[in-house]
């Protein structure tokens, strides 16, 4: 797994699109911190909502490529018939992606060190927020790795992953529109309502639980997705 996730990471340090998708969340946020200190209420837990919501178009794109190039070049015959174990291929891959992100969330961190430099506080709930924010993004990962394990086109990868974290964001306002006991399953699945708790300083086993088995379970998918194509082709 080391060395796929080494391999793995390497390829993102030269690959230029890297740099453009971290630039642009950045940026981004950075419009957005503006935006909420001149004209919102300066809650920069509404910033990181702001975040959650960018991370539905640039993870698509930090992760198509990352399956999918493998199987369009021949590399993936190599890597699944490799001394290295599937679980270990995706796993090292799966963390590459999130070491990406992991760079691009902490980039972030200057934002409130701005705001204590200006005299606000570092409370808990912002801290429960970010550890919330990057749960998140794990489990929005494993579904970007899995959307890429389905097909060797990165742009039908991409699509794939977009159009499935946009339904991941809508289950949870679906769901209070509905009310009523769809409301309350619809909440349950959602990937998002899980960060409220977050978001108010509480550290709920349940949400962290949530968040790291949907992880798990979309990794396990993608590792079934390739083990098949493994068997099929012989």
């Amino acid at each position: 797994m080391r060395a796929v996730f080494k391999r793995e990471l390497m390829s993102y340090c030269y690959n230029p699109m890297a740099y453009i998708l971290i630039g642009l969340f950045i940026l981004l946020s950075s419009v957005f911190f503006v935006i909420n200190l001149y004209g919102a209420n300066g809650d920069f837990l509404w910033n990181l909502e702001m975040m959650r919501f960018i991370l539905v178009f640039i993870i698509p794109i930090l992760t198509m490529r990352i399956l999918a190039e493998d199987r369009k070049t021949g590399t993936e015959v190599l890597l699944i018939t490799s001394p290295v174990s599937l679980t270990g291929v995706v796993l090292g891959k799966f963390f590459a992606a999130f070491v990406v992100f992991l760079a691009m969330t902490v980039i972030t961190f200057v934002y409130p060190i701005i705001l204590v430099a200006f005299g606000a506080s570092i409370t808990p709930p912002l801290i429960g927020a970010y550890a919330g924010f990057i749960l998140i993004g794990a489990s929005l990962i494993s579904v970007g790795v899995f959307a890429s394990s389905l097909t060797e086109n990165q742009v039908i990868a991409a699509v794939i992953s977009f159009m499935s974290l946009l339904i991941i964001w809508v289950i949870e306002p679906i769901g209070y529109s509905l009310g009523g006991i769809f409301s309350t399953i619809l909440n349950w699945l959602s990937v998002f309502s899980r960060y409220n708790d977050f978001a108010a300083g509480i550290l709920n086993i349940s949400s962290i639980v949530y968040l790291i088995s949907f992880t798990a379970v979309f990794l396990f998918l993608t590792i079934r997705v390739i083990e098949r194509r493994r068997w099929s082709q012989g």
